[in-house]
């Protein structure tokens, strides 16, 4: 995959999340199905290196259309008042970048854990079809010091796919 630019992210990182929508299941590898529930199937890989799963999303939620799944999973805001666990999540500008900034509340006794990463989104038009897309990955920027008793997740990643159902739902990938 190509690595992330100065300015943001490749067409190619883009197009790569466009063609995982098009799949039901991931392919390769030793995927395990962890759950299947209403419309969704949610499946992790282990990597024997770091003992960390990386999970992948396939569904369909009937009810919402791509472009209103899209602009509510990119405001921050909102999420502040639905998501009990946020402490803090909020953009700042840093060296002409966007960057976010995400503290995740974790019960007692485990550490809190915050994120530092940039993300952009793209409306492409994929052989006539409106597929929305969004890519985020860790960042390091002075701006954010790490806070004491907060572990730092240094190596997250992230990529959505959305687009119609053909009825009046979405359907979608995310890894």
């Amino acid at each position: 995959m190509d690595s992330t630019t100065a300015e943001g992210f490749s067409q190619e990182q883009f197009l790569e999340a466009c063609a995982e929508l098009q799949q039901s299941a991931p392919a390769g590898a030793d995927w395990q199905l962890l759950v299947e529930t209403l419309g969704i199937s949610i499946y992790r890989l282990l990597d024997q290196k770091t003992g960390l799963y990386e999970y992948k999303v396939f569904g369909v939620l009937e009810d919402c259309p791509p472009d209103l799944f899209t602009k509510v999973y990119m405001d921050l805001e909102y999420r502040r008042k639905w998501d009990q666990f946020v402490k803090e999540l909020y953009e700042e500008e840093c060296d002409d970048k966007t960057v976010v900034y995400w503290e995740v509340k974790y019960p007692f006794p485990m550490a809190n854990r915050d994120y530092v990463y940039m993300r952009e989104r793209r409306d492409l038009d994929v052989e006539g079809r409106k597929v929305f897309v969004v890519l985020a990955q860790s960042t390091s920027v002075s701006y954010f010091a790490e806070k004491q008793g907060v572990i730092r997740v240094k190596k997250y990643k992230q990529s959505l796919a959305i687009e119609s159902d053909g009825k009046k739902g979405s359907k979608e990938w995310s890894s």
